[in-house]
């Protein structure tokens, strides 16, 4: 606009000077910018100031003249600049927000979809109160319960372990034994990532089973029992606790003449256990008829509990150890480590003997069922 204003008479341009038009600098913006500018200039510059003869047929000549200003134009460009870069960061943040690999899952494809990791820990948390709560329920009455003895206990805890195993198993794989799950980890069949959850869970739920039994003998019955000797209900709970030397059930029979020491008991817990863990891991393979597991696994508890109660009083599972020994005399507690040491042991030499001679484990749980659907839709899985 400054180029359009004389200073001199001598500044106007003549009529036709194409020349003096064309010095005035060109207009640079694009063609929808130059109608703008042009449509503005020439309603606005008559009425600025009166036009001499010349200057309508100047402003006729050269219309683009005046179009320098850029002003009214430039507003939209950067708007759209700005939405594109808006974009931009956009699909950056969306980017940066999902994490792990993805992949589509096409439509008809049969997705096997396994239970959580909190619905497993419930399903071994149940297991293993079921069975602690049957089995040492079951002993902790033996002396006057008319119900066999030791072919009752081991009954009990047989039966238990194929009742849970059927309940639950499906969910969880079905351990309900810390020394189960450890062979189970070191025969590939389930993830070691797993193995302490598994083991917190066995244990919550064996130690609230013992609560269970603990807080319901009445007051006068170890009393009553013993025969007007001094007892209490935490040394007739120790009945159900496992032991060795001087508290083995051999010893408490023959009024310590005879016993079974320290190497006697590992020996017979570890053999028990690596028998018992193997025929879970040989039962369960994908090779073998798994219609009638349940019954081998409570069976082969049944029976290994017979051989070893009269040594340690039948543990097998550490789980189980642990909870009589927290509600029974401190010998209990001092002596359990053998309970833990030597199941675990015999769990392990079971798994070594499993890889040894079976083909490439799968990672199945034991027992445990992955739920099958077909995908109706495309699905984006997104691992993390």
């Amino acid at each position: 606009m400054s180029q359009q204003k004389p200073e001199t008479p001598d500044g106007i341009p003549e009529p036709g000077d194409t020349t003096a038009a064309g010095a005035a600098p060109q207009p640079t913006a694009s063609e929808p910018v130059e109608e703008v500018v042009v449509e503005e200039v020439v309603v606005e510059e008559p009425v600025a100031r009166p036009a001499t003869g010349t200057e309508p047929a100047a402003a006729a000549a050269a219309p683009p003249a005046p179009a320098t200003p850029p002003a009214p134009a430039t507003p939209p460009a950067p708007a759209a600049a700005t939405d594109v870069d808006d974009e931009d960061e956009d699909d950056d943040d969306d980017d940066e927000t999902s994490t792990g690999e993805q992949y589509v899952v096409p439509a008809g494809t049969v997705v096997a979809a396994a239970p959580g990791l909190p619905a497993r820990l419930g399903a071994e948390a149940f297991g293993t109160f079921f069975l602690v709560l049957t089995g040492v329920g079951i002993a902790l009455y033996a002396s006057f319960s008319n119900v066999g003895g030791g072919l009752g206990v081991a009954l009990g805890f047989g039966v238990a372990v194929l009742a849970a195993i059927v309940a639950v198993g499906h969910v969880s794989g079905g351990h309900f034994n810390p020394a189960v799950t450890l062979g189970a980890c070191l025969a590939g069949r389930t993830p070691f990532r797993d193995l302490l959850p598994y083991w917190l869970a066995q244990v919550v739920g064996g130690t609230i089973a013992a609560a269970v039994l603990f807080l319901t003998v009445p007051t006068t019955l170890p009393a009553l029992l013993s025969q007007g000797a001094e007892a209490s209900t935490r040394s007739f709970f120790s009945g159900t606790a496992n032991g060795f030397g001087e508290h083995s059930p051999l010893a408490l029979l023959s009024n310590g003449q005879a016993e079974f020491g320290l190497v006697a008991a590992l020996l017979v817990e570890v053999v028990a256990t690596a028998v018992f863990v193997g025929v879970i891991l040989g039962a369960t393979d994908r090779r073998a008829n798994r219609q009638h597991v349940p019954f081998a696994v409570g069976l082969t508890l049944t029976v290994m509990l017979l051989l070893a109660t009269p040594v340690t009083n039948g543990s097998l599972n550490p789980a189980r150890s642990l909870a009589a020994a927290i509600f029974s005399d401190s010998w209990a507690l001092e002596q359990v480590w053998l309970f833990w040491v030597a199941p675990l042991l015999g769990a392990a030499i079971a798994a070594l003997v499993y890889r040894a001679f079976a083909a490439e484990p799968v990672e199945d749980s034991l027992f445990g069922e992955d739920e099958l659907y077909v995908a109706d839709e495309d699905v984006v899985v997104t691992e993390r």
